[in-house]
């Protein structure tokens, strides 16, 4: 091992014999999402770096420490992009974006092409971390078709480091695509946009993005639909006009937009900079409602974001509506997390993510006192028993 890695291994040894809390931290731009940080700050930058990048087999393994914006260069390099579009919350540094490939893979956030490309788990191929007993473990491969037996690389996507330090990953990487297209559509209500994004679901069709929104902003107010279309060239225009014609016939207006313009939007929804994620007050928590793309309108009294092509619904909400989206969410299959605490309360809000039933609970509990038997690693970040 490496002196960093020597020396993260020696922090975890002396913590779990002493039973003291670490708090797993790269960029720390998601230090918002979760519960109450706890524990000593164990730093992972100093693990940084490309450890192998083979475009023609379209792998790339790197280094937790190592920031997000070093890697897309790489890739962009070589025409190639994380396909699912990893957030870079925060503002930037010196050297770029502060958010490290460890944070992308623990908080397994993904962006707008989530629903048509697959989420951070699906493109981790494998993971190199340290245990709560400081052992070095290595799950998965560099290959697509690695896995026998439990999948556990995958199984860190979206821990939020309770299960373990990661020091490398190995990610699948996609070409990019040789066109793209976004529309703009005007005057759609929000179940009207989700009828559309159903009914173009179920065609061949490069759908790769969506996003609706009632924007009431200075100067361009008003219900707005975003899709945006990558693919073949010929696939991309062949689509565009079927999509166009499908808008004006529920009585939208429709406008294609340059690709220079979109890009900068998308990232902004990506982000979460666009205007809509800027709190309107103090006491409103931004809440995540993951639910079946097929979800109609919830009727909420809440003004929603909806991304994923219906998936995701983000709302501004109170925390006393709490009980109101997390059954709502259910009624339909999905649940309901707090992303945001509201800033009169921080990140000690309660119940930031659903509740788990019995039996989940037990799994949860059960694999945390393996990998963590000290229960040292980024206590209480996602529920308060461990």
């Amino acid at each position: 091992m490496d002196l960093p890695l020597n020396q993260i291994s020696e922090r975890i040894r002396a913590a779990a014999a002493d039973r003291t809390p670490l708090r797993i931290r790269g960029g720390g731009t998601k230090d918002f999402y979760g519960h109450s940080l706890q524990g000593e700050l164990l730093d992972v930058r100093a693990l940084r770096g490309i450890v192998s990048y083979e475009p023609s087999e379209l792998v790339v393994t790197v280094r937790a420490g190592t920031p997000l914006a070093e890697l897309q260069s790489a890739l962009e390099e070589k025409g190639q992009h994380l396909a699912f579009e990893p957030p870079g919350f925060g503002a930037p540094d010196e050297s770029g974006s502060k958010t490290t490939c460890g944070g992308m893979a623990a908080a397994g956030l993904a962006g707008p092409a989530r629903a048509s490309t697959g989420g951070v788990r699906d493109f981790v191929l494998g993971v190199t971390m340290l245990n709560g007993r400081a052992e070095l473990l290595t799950f998965g491969g560099q290959v697509i078709k690695n896995v026998a037996g439990y999948d556990v690389s995958r199984l860190m996507v979206g821990a939020l480091g309770t299960l373990g330090v990661l020091t490398e990953i190995s990610l699948k990487v996609l070409p990019r695509a040789p066109a793209e297209a976004t529309l703009s559509c005007e005057g759609l209500a929000q179940q009207t946009a989700l009828d559309l994004l159903n009914r173009w679901g179920g065609q061949p069709l490069p759908l790769n993005a969506s996003c609706w929104v009632c924007d009431d902003g200075a100067g361009a107010p008003g219900e707005r639909l975003f899709v945006r279309l990558r693919g073949a060239a010929a696939a991309v225009e062949a689509a565009c006009p079927r999509l166009v014609a499908d808008v004006r016939a529920r009585g939208g207006d429709v406008l294609r937009m340059d690709n220079a313009q979109a890009q900068p939007d998308w990232n902004a929804c990506r982000d979460q900079t666009l205007p809509f994620f800027q709190a309107p007050a103090p006491e409103l928590g931004l809440w995540r409602l993951s639910v079946p793309q097929t979800t109609p309108d919830l009727k909420l009294p809440f003004a929603p974001l909806v991304e994923w092509h219906g998936g995701l619904r983000w709302i501004w909400a109170p925390l006393s509506a709490m009980t109101q989206l997390r059954e709502a969410a259910a009624r339909v299959g999905g649940m309901a997390t707090l992303f945001r605490a509201p800033q009169t309360i921080g990140t000690d809000a309660p119940q930031r993510f659903s509740p788990l039933g019995t039996a989940l609970q037990q799994i949860h509990q059960r694999l945390k006192n393996e990998f963590d038997p000290a229960g040292i690693f980024n206590r209480g970040r996602m529920y308060a028993q461990w």
